[in-house]
């Protein structure tokens, strides 16, 4: 495993600006970054898979992020496997506050013990610290401007009237 090759997972339903900035940091750090749509079976999607990858492309692209960043999904098998897969030996994850690290800290433990995969934690931008797209999906259904809160590939896929998907 290459501790210069890292794994931001997430479910990305819908990208936010929260997530772009740990992405963008995350990609300062490392030499390779695959931003990783993961299904997760306890939440409901809003978006289908293959949009939010779009979504994550066109949001990467319009951005200032200039490293070797991969956008995938993984559906099958635990994040680790993935993380072996593309030799990363790093998991990146974004956390807002102590509810997030007491959630993310037994799966950080596990996968080093699984895989020997380190997890780091990036806190972030304050200005991003409260949006989850659980808060995004909901003003979006709400026909409320999300703008705010996403990036500009997202906020016009939305407003196109896509909050139905």
């Amino acid at each position: 495993m290459n501790p210069r090759i890292a794994v931001v997972p997430g479910s990305f339903d819908p990208p936010t600006l929260g997530h772009l900035d740990v992405i963008r940091r995350a990609a300062g750090l490392y030499d390779q970054l695959h931003v990783l749509v993961v299904h997760n079976p306890g939440k409901e999607a809003m978006l289908p898979i293959a949009q939010r990858l779009s979504l994550l492309e066109q949001s990467i692209a319009e951005s200032d992020i200039e490293t070797d960043v991969v956008v995938a999904s993984w559906s099958v098998g635990l994040l680790v496997d993935y993380a072996a897969d593309v030799g990363a030996g790093v998991l990146v994850k974004g956390i807002r506050s102590q509810v997030d690290v007491t959630y993310e800290t037994p799966m950080a433990i596990v996968n080093r013990h699984l895989a020997h995969v380190e997890t780091v934690f990036l806190l972030p931008d304050p200005a991003h610290a409260m949006v989850s797209s659980s808060l995004v999906r909901q003003v979006a259904a709400l026909g409320g401007d999300v703008s705010p809160f996403v990036p500009a590939a997202v906020a016009r896929f939305l407003d196109t009237g896509a909050r139905g998907i």
